[in-house]
């Protein structure tokens, strides 16, 4: 049996892949104290084996998904209009309603978009890319277009790129580009390498801007694909993946092949899903000037 577990995963890598938390949340978790193998607390550098009952503070938690390492990526073309939460006290659309179903699994939203903010979303299965993919200390820089009510200046030009204090630290662009518009609106690409809360917006209107419309269109490596209609997923194949698990210093991953039947499941769901928000896109699309932003496809 020890051989066997010196086969198994080391406790810190699962858990992570489980969604529970990064790698060093979970080492501090162990030094602690607070994880357990089949009832007996653990230390850093145990091992783990399918058969093994894992406990964080005594809750045990699901990791058939991470041991088995089925790691799926989609990108989700979001709504304006729709929520990045799993459920809503309100009531509102969420995100996870119309993604593909998981046995096992659950999908981890590599950031978010608030209620009026569109565009790229990345969802996972995988909790460590999840994280890194998130932690600033990884860089990993997020494109947006923006369309700006109103005249801006070459000095408030300046000034975002330099940078602005807002009530929870300096924050910038690292690039501002012009992508048309016309004498009320100005349409820009902006670059940004953080995720605060509501950062574009907050960083315009501390130059007395408006914002009329926000769309993520990149995040790290990955483009929001011209072809995706809004409310719409698409999955990333192996080789897009390990692009992204590269861009955060994870090794590359072969993925396993799919049960056909689950791919087909997974297309009706997409047409529902598309269907569903057949409007919203309608919408969307009346309301992009001509001269809006270019969008790169994959």
């Amino acid at each position: 049996m020890a051989e066997t577990r010196q086969q198994g995963e080391r406790i810190q890598k699962v858990l992570a892949q489980a969604g529970l938390g990064s790698r060093r949340e979970i080492e501090r978790w162990v030094a602690q104290g607070r994880v357990s193998i089949n009832g007996d607390v653990v230390g850093l550098g145990a091992h783990i084996i399918p058969s093994d009952i894992v406990r964080v503070d005594g809750k045990q938690v699901r990791l058939e998904s991470a041991l088995d390492q089925d790691y799926r990526v989609i990108v989700y073309s979001k709504p304006e209009g729709v929520i990045c939460s799993r459920s809503d006290p309100e009531g509102r659309k969420t995100v996870f309603e119309n993604l593909p179903k998981l046995k096992g699994q659950r999908w981890i939203s590599v950031g978010r978009l608030d209620i009026n903010t569109s565009g790229l979303l990345i969802l996972t299965t995988d909790g460590e890319l999840a994280n890194r993919l998130m932690h600033p200390s990884y860089e990993v820089d997020r494109e947006y277009a923006v369309r700006i009510r109103g005249s801006v200046d070459d000095g408030m030009i300046e000034r975002l790129k330099t940078g602005v204090l807002l009530d929870d630290g300096l924050a910038k662009f690292t690039d501002i580009q012009a992508s048309g518009g016309d004498a009320t609106n100005h349409w820009f690409h902006v670059v940004l390498m953080e995720g605060k809360n509501r950062e574009v917006r907050r960083l315009w209107e501390s130059q007395g801007a408006q914002v009329s419309r926000l769309k993520r269109v990149r995040y790290g490596c990955i483009f929001l694909p011209s072809r995706l209609k809004v409310g719409a997923w698409e999955e990333l194949n192996n080789k897009e993946i390990n692009e992204l698990r590269a861009l955060v210093g994870l090794s590359a991953i072969r993925l396993k092949k799919r049960d056909p039947k689950v791919n087909k499941d997974d297309v009706r769901r997409q047409r529902r899903a598309y269907n569903t928000n057949r409007t919203a896109s309608s919408r969307s699309a009346a309301r992009t000037p001509s001269k809006g932003p270019s969008q790169k496809g994959r």
